[in-house]
């Protein structure tokens, strides 16, 4: 994994340095906050990717990120090194969404229109394609997103993390606490119940 490099205050000086994210939480618990500021610049867009694939809602995902993060600084001082930052992240996020879908009893495949093509560009980077290629990865797009979402929640969060996250299987059973054989089985399982549906959706470009 690369590592960022960046500024952070010691000693009221700045100083320039390489650190993990296991060292940014050790800076951030011994009272720099830049260090924890820089933990949220390079885990909030991945983390809303996954927030916004479990709650369907743009506003609902962009709560949930701030309570994530939230949560995380909270208990800075609890992390204990045995996952790597970002699985504890990723848990985090995924029982704040678990919350937020209890609260608000949000029905995951209900898909807003008007969010539809926001939602759709944090998962395809622009390549120069011609218009009607972009079409077709956009309408492609929107039917996996319709039937991940249709999926039951412990399902459609291992597939966000493993295929959209690319999270390896021991990264997304760290974050769900659940066992390696586990985290796999529900995989397949996913993907075999998104084959079963894709194949019973035409793909219609206009």
């Amino acid at each position: 994994m690369k590592v960022f490099e960046f500024r952070v205050r010691v000693g009221g000086t700045l100083m320039t340095g390489n650190f993990t994210d296991e060292q940014l939480v050790e800076q951030a618990v011994a009272g720099n906050p830049e260090a924890f500021g820089e933990i949220v610049k390079r885990w909030e867009r991945k983390i809303f990717a996954l927030c916004y694939g479990m709650l369907s809602r743009e506003e609902d995902a962009r709560d949930a990120v701030q309570e994530t993060f939230i949560s995380a600084y909270r208990n800075l001082s609890n992390f204990r090194g045995e996952a790597k930052v970002s699985s504890w992240l990723h848990r985090i996020a995924v029982n704040q969404c678990l919350t937020k879908q209890r609260q608000t009893k949000i029905r995951a495949e209900s898909f807003p229109d008007d969010e539809s093509e926001t939602s759709e560009t944090a998962f395809i980077a622009s390549n120069g394609d011609s218009p009607s290629l972009t079409t077709e990865q956009s309408e492609r797009l929107r039917l996996v997103r319709q039937a991940v979402a249709a999926l039951p929640a412990e399902l459609r969060q291992v597939v966000l993390m493993k295929e959209f996250e690319e999270m390896t299987f021991q990264e997304i059973a760290d974050a769900l606490d659940l066992p390696l054989s586990t985290v796999k089985s529900r995989l397949y399982t996913a993907l075999k119940q998104l084959r079963l549906k894709l194949e019973r959706t035409p793909l219609e470009i206009v």
